[in-house]
């Protein structure tokens, strides 16, 4: 399979979709072309784009800062172009830094999980952009684990944050281009959607042709957005979700962890697509830093019917049980919230944990939810349904 991405798209033909408009580019790293050059290194040298701006999301607009660290406004060393932070104390463009622009154009490679930021960025970007007069162009990109499946609950009404601003499933199953379609009913700014060609419902991103480039620090590889969905939930808790190690969101543990028994104990429950295999491992940032931890790593063994926020809770109940005294959620930091409510989008996940719900009952609350989003989302689908 060969998928076209609306970058690539658009450098065929950029006066076709941009005219003459002065255009602020939304990017980092994960804006490349087929043949790995940077969007806004493209951008800068075609001579039929007016390139004035960039902006830069977490991480920043060359993907060089950790997790959870302020990103600066600066000049690029590359172009000598302004770029402007969309992480820290702004997160939203504001009318100077839209002074004399006609176009925002963004493209971030996402990863199919609600509470990652981008999605948060590109509609404040869209906000911005409907405020202040000027029109949002989407260079759209595959969802990397695939269109088709959609799982988990719907955020609810008062758990908006930055990780999570839209009542949609936290595996949602759409592109960007999709999701800012959807996410225009409630802004209605000039939106222009430049779709891929050759990508269908149904493809996961080592189907494509296209090159991975890691979407943020902590998740290197494809392997790890298929399991992030349901892992994610462990930034949440007092146990490490395996950042600081080269296997972030497949090792998850702590020092007071038995790996063995957890292991055993998953791997007993037979879910689907996935096995559990005990790991020891010392993160060199974040929870438990520079402390042994042992653990488990989640090896996922058919993509197509492995579930990650199903497994993300069956991991989260077996552990509550294997060590009742020790096992907690971290106290409210983030918003004055508890982070794992502001991932689960509702504080009925952790209650549900807390009371002893099974985890069948807890997934098929869902499903009312899901069936209302997909009928939703329905109008906003840019692409077939897979053929497999």
């Amino acid at each position: 399979m060969s998928v076209t991405t609306g970058l690539d798209a658009l450098l065929k033909d950029p006066v076709k979709h941009l005219g003459s408009q002065a255009v602020a580019l939304v990017t980092n790293h994960t804006g490349v072309t087929r043949n790995l050059e940077s969007d806004l290194d493209a951008f800068h040298a075609s001579p039929g784009i007016d390139l004035v701006a960039a902006f830069g999301p977490e991480h920043g607009a060359r993907g060089d800062v950790q997790d959870a660290l302020g990103v600066e406004s600066g000049v690029d060393g590359y172009t000598g172009l302004p770029v402007y932070s969309l992480y820290g104390d702004r997160l939203k463009p504001t009318p100077e830094t839209l002074d004399g622009v006609d176009a925002m154009v963004f493209d971030i490679q996402d990863c199919g999980a609600r509470f990652y930021t981008y999605v948060s960025t590109l509609t404040y970007c869209m906000e911005a952009a409907e405020e202040n007069g000027v029109s949002m162009v989407v260079l759209d990109r595959p969802n990397p684990v695939n269109g088709e499946t959609v799982e988990g609950n719907i955020l609810e009404p008062g758990y908006e944050s930055f990780i999570g601003l839209h009542p949609i499933p936290v595996r949602h199953g759409l592109t960007m281009g999709e999701l800012a379609s959807f996410i225009n009913r409630s802004i209605g700014c000039d939106l222009t959607v430049v779709e891929m060609t050759g990508w269908d419902r149904g493809t996961w991103f080592d189907e494509t042709g296209l090159p991975w480039v890691q979407p943020s620090p902590n998740l290197p590889t494809l392997d790890t957005a298929t399991v992030y969905p349901g892992t994610c939930l462990f930034e949440g808790v007092n146990a490490s979700e395996g950042r600081g190690t080269t296997k972030p969101f497949e090792y998850l543990g702590a020092p007071w962890i038995d790996g063995r028994e957890w292991a055993s104990t998953l791997n007993a429950l037979a879910l689907p697509g996935v096995g559990f295999r005990t790991c020891f491992f010392t993160p060199t940032f974040w929870q438990h830093r520079g402390e042994s931890c042992g653990g488990v790593q989640v090896h996922v063994t058919d993509r197509h019917s492995f579930r990650p926020v199903e497994t993300g809770i069956h991991l989260l109940r077996t552990l509550m049980n294997l060590h009742p005294s020790r096992f907690g959620f971290n106290e409210p930091t983030y918003e004055k919230r508890r982070h794992f409510d502001l991932l689960a989008g509702t504080d009925r996940l952790r209650l549900s944990l807390l009371e002893g719900v099974p985890v069948k009952e807890i997934v098929a609350s869902w499903e009312t939810g899901l069936e209302r989003f997909k009928d939703e989302r329905s109008s906003h689908l840019l692409y077939r349904e897979g053929s497999r």
